[in-house]
């Protein structure tokens, strides 16, 4: 009896963490089976890109980067029944300090055109504070920054050309 007792409690206790843990507000760490929304990619191989929409109902969409975050979130129905009304918070990885931060955030800007690649190629690159990203700019040749709201789905890089181009280059050269 008090075996089962015991089972049952820590049964509850499990319960309890998880649901606190799916319904409490914040970024959710991806498993290492969680794939990104948008090209299927695991994206716990690539801890420094991880994007990542939590919705109103506790789950989450995970991304190799904010590149597929981005189009994720300008064609929703493409990927799934959820709207961007269900959207709670959005999170990107921040490029210097490789911590999660809230994509809307005033102070987070995502510098497009730099030198810098992610996972799929030319990315978004997600930079929290204007000294920040204003030094990224400089140091990485990015040609604009912009905040989450005035990205726009022409401002998303397509594919992964220039870095195909550039492994080429490099093969050649071996």
């Amino acid at each position: 009896m008090y075996r089962l007792f015991k089972t049952i409690i820590v049964a509850l206790f499990v319960i309890s963490f998880i649901a606190t843990s799916a319904f409490a507000s914040g970024f959710i760490a991806p498993t290492m089976k969680d794939k990104c929304a948008v090209c299927g990619m695991k994206v716990s191989m690539y801890p420094k890109w991880i994007a990542e929409i939590v919705f109103n109902d506790g789950t989450y969409a995970a991304f190799d980067g904010p590149k597929d975050m981005f189009r994720f979130y300008f064609n929703m129905s493409m990927y799934s029944k959820k709207t961007k009304a269900d959207i709670k918070e959005i999170y990107v990885t921040d490029y210097y300090t490789t911590k999660p931060v809230k994509a809307t955030d005033e102070d987070v800007y995502f510098i497009i055109g730099s030198d810098v690649y992610g996972p799929m190629g030319i990315e978004l690159v997600p930079v929290k504070g204007k000294s920040a990203a204003e030094t990224f700019m400089k140091d990485h040749k990015g040609k604009r920054m912009l905040k989450f709201n005035e990205v726009t789905p022409q401002d998303i890089p397509k594919g992964m050309m220039k870095m195909k181009m550039k492994m080429k280059k490099k093969m050649k050269g071996c």
